[in-house]
């Protein structure tokens, strides 16, 4: 159903929207939406940076005994 929308379906259902929540209030959401999109990926890189630093912690030398010698 949704794949036969098209160019000017999508252009009426933008007006209709507009002229119901007008042009203040689709603003404002779509700076919400913004501030959140922007939060959710400053979460997700600084999960990230911690689980590497985590793994950084725990990592252990596997180099054998006399190979550490010679260096």
């Amino acid at each position: 159903m949704l794949n036969n929308i098209g160019l000017p379906g999508l252009l009426l259902i933008a007006v209709v929207v507009l002229v119901l929540f007008g042009r203040g209030k689709i603003s404002s959401l779509m700076g919400e939406v913004g501030k959140g999109i922007t939060a959710f990926k400053k979460g997700v890189s600084e999960g990230t940076k911690e689980l590497e630093d985590d793994k950084a912690e725990t990592a252990q030398d596997v180099t054998p005994e006399s190979e550490k010698d010679k260096v």
